[in-house]
């Protein structure tokens, strides 16, 4: 495996230290933002082909979205944790200790995913109906469920090295491995599902080759001394230092992510209770939302490791900089977005059907909300990462969990029981705007630590920033 050069990482070091906070932050977010939109796209992708198989085959799509999600949490605890060590770990010029954490959270994200698999197949019926499978639908979902399982591993391996990348300031590595795989996906969906007569499998073998091609891509910078880090079995140490911290901030992704699992079964389970057409306009919002929260969340992973690398660096005032940036660019940009969707939000459900008025009006109703929620998701968003970014894992922890969680599972069945499909198709905006009594004494109380510090240094009591590298 090829060494970086030292000249790259100075360079990258320069930027994250001196370059203007707007610049950087956009930098970094930009090929984010390209790399969740294009991975939108897969689910989406996959969606939109199979809604003309009819209704039960878009409730079943809509039901296997709990199954990524499950596959997701077993790689985005580390990825998480990992990445926000690693940029911090980077910041103090701790280069071969960042390796070490790289190493543990990919073969570790390896097995968790392998786990994923033998599970899923050994128990794929009694899965697909847990997820909320109705049994008009259940055979659909076992199809679709059938290769996503097989590459596991290499989905969660990918969500590590995705956000490694962008911990150590190479987001353009990262939005080319995620998104030629998005990409190729929606090549392959028709020719699948279509010229090959395959139907709901042939959209789940489309997005599990397409994963496959993304895990090439993304690995191959850390094989060839493209990146800063690299992959090694020799640097797998796993220690309690590097457990802990990965443990402490990535635990906030694994519960947000185990929380959206049940909150998914939960809102599948009583919108299949009413029929298939609410299942599907439920699920096919929640993919049409993916594009602006894929804005929003890949902004704020643009800004998290900014942050980070700051903090780790001592430059405390480019840590409240970047805050105040990013929340003023995610509030309006939300804005924004939402306005834009909601008055199209007919439009987009008729994508994926025109014969299922119930399905429609379900849909767009689901959408209108969520838009108008949207700023608020925002700016709790940028929150999230900045506690994330400085280690504060509590703080982390409360945040992502709040939106399907917290904030979500204690309405979902009284909102069912009292507005029938309206409370369905409304919930997780109430859970999005309850969230806000969340994030407000939380910033709060990072930005008196950030202050605080910075006082203290004033003083002498804690060493001087770091100079960019010469």
């Amino acid at each position: 495996m090829s060494a970086p050069t030292p000249d790259r990482q100075a360079h990258r070091e320069n930027r994250m230290l001196s370059d203007p906070l707007p610049r950087v932050i956009t930098s970094m977010a930009v090929p984010s933002i390209i790399a969740f939109l294009i991975n939108s796209i897969y689910s989406l992708a996959d969606t939109y082909f199979v809604s003309s198989l009819g209704t039960e085959a878009t409730a079943a799509v809509s039901v296997n979205a709990s199954l990524d999600q499950i596959i997701m949490m077993a790689g985005s605890m580390l990825a998480v944790g990992a990445a926000s060590y690693i940029s911090r770990l980077l910041g103090a010029r701790r280069t071969e200790k960042a390796r070490q954490v790289l190493a543990v959270g990919f073969f570790i994200a390896a097995a968790f995913g392998l786990a994923v698999t033998v599970l899923g197949v050994a128990f794929m019926h009694p899965m697909v109906r847990l997820l909320g499978a109705t049994p008009t639908c259940e055979q659909y979902a076992e199809d679709y469920a059938t290769y996503v399982l097989l590459v596991a591993p290499f989905m969660a391996c990918n969500f590590v090295m995705n956000q490694c990348l962008r911990a150590e300031g190479s987001a353009m590595l990262s939005m080319i491995g995620m998104g030629f795989g998005g990409v190729l996906n929606c090549f392959l969906d028709p020719i699948f599902i279509f010229n090959m007569g395959l139907g709901v499998a042939g959209a789940s073998m489309a997005t599990a080759i397409s994963k496959l091609v993304s895990f090439a891509i993304l690995i191959f910078p850390y094989l060839t001394g493209r990146s800063v880090l690299g992959i090694s079995l020799r640097q797998f140490r796993p220690s309690a230092d590097i457990l802990g911290q990965i443990v402490s901030v990535g635990s906030s992704s694994l519960f947000r992510n185990g929380l959206a699992v049940v909150a998914a079964i939960v809102l599948n389970k009583l919108a299949g209770g009413i029929s298939d057409s609410v299942l599907a306009g439920v699920g096919v919002c929640t993919k049409v939302m993916m594009f602006p929260f894929g804005i929003i969340l890949g902004f704020g992973t643009g800004f998290q490791p900014v942050a980070g690398f700051n903090w780790g660096a001592r430059r405390y005032d480019r840590v409240i900089e970047s805050y105040r940036f990013a929340s003023r660019v995610a509030i309006i940009g939300a804005a924004i977005m939402g306005l834009g969707l909601g008055i199209f939000a007919n439009q987009a459900i008729g994508l994926f059907t025109e014969a299922d008025q119930e399905m429609m009006a379900v849909g767009a109703l689901c959408i209108r909300l969520q838009c108008l929620a949207l700023p608020i998701h925002g700016w709790v968003a940028v929150v999230n990462m900045m506690c994330a970014g400085l280690g504060d894992g509590l703080g982390a922890l409360l945040l992502s969990t709040s939106r399907q969680g917290s904030c979500f599972l204690p309405i979902v069945y009284p909102m069912a029981w009292a507005f029938k499909t309206n409370g369905v198709a409304s919930v997780q905006a109430v859970a999005d705007i309850l969230s806000l009594a969340l994030a407000l004494p939380l910033v709060r109380k990072i930005k008196r630590r950030v202050l605080a510090a910075q006082e203290a240094q004033q003083r002498g009591e804690i060493e001087p920033p770091m100079s960019a590298a010469s």
